[in-house]
This record gives C-alpha cells, sequence and structure tokens, in this order.
C-alpha cells in the first residue's frame, strides 16, 4: 500500500508521519486489497479547543473510502479517523462475493 501523508498549515511531523504510517500498515495487513491512502494533517482555528484535523482517503476496488475528524490533539484525531475508516472497510468486505 502507498501511503502520502500532507501537512497542511504547519510544520512537518516526523513522529506524526511515523505513528501515522504504522496504524496504516497494520491495517493493510488486514485488509490487503487497499491500494493507497491519502492522509492529510492540518490545524484549523477552533475556539473551543479543538481544531486539530486528520482526513483521509483510501483507494480501492470500487468507491473510494473517505473519513475525517476534529480532535484535540493529532493523535486521537488519527486515531478516530481510522475507526470510521475502519467500520467502513468492514462493512465493504462483507459485500464482496468468493467466486
Amino acid at each position: 500500500m502507498t501511503i502520502n501523508v500532507r501537512f497542511l498549515d504547519m510544520p512537518t511531523s516526523e513522529a506524526l508521519t511515523e505513528y501515522i504510517t504504522g496504524r496504516l500498515n497494520k491495517l493493510s495487513s488486514k485488509y490487503d486489497w487497499v491500494i493507497s491512502a491519502n492522509v492529510s494533517i492540518e490545524k484549523r482555528n477552533d475556539p473551543k479547543g479543538g481544531g486539530k484535523v486528520c482526513k483521509m482517503e483510501l483507494s480501492l476496488p470500487g468507491p473510494r473510502i473517505y473519513a475525517e475528524s476534529d480532535e484535540k490533539n493529532y493523535e486521537l484525531s488519527v486515531k478516530e479517523t481510522l475507526k470510521d475508516i475502519e467500520t467502513q472497510l468492514k462493512k465493504r468486505k462483507e459485500t464482496y462475493k468468493v467466486y
């Protein structure tokens, strides 16, 4: 699986990139039909304390899967986005037929 991580309106972070790559590699070992992942990390101005946004789009056979979350820190945002992505992948896997 090809993983592209982009940081918007903030400096790049090697630690966060490694965290995202590690989590996505675990996911790709479970779902081997995932082709690529595009991840965008950005900071928004949020007076309530959030504003740490993670957007994730997976390319796979059929329609693409997309999820986004806005949390108080980046690791939590990535974790919540991956939880949504995995739920969608489970639903997609149920629709595949074995011939």
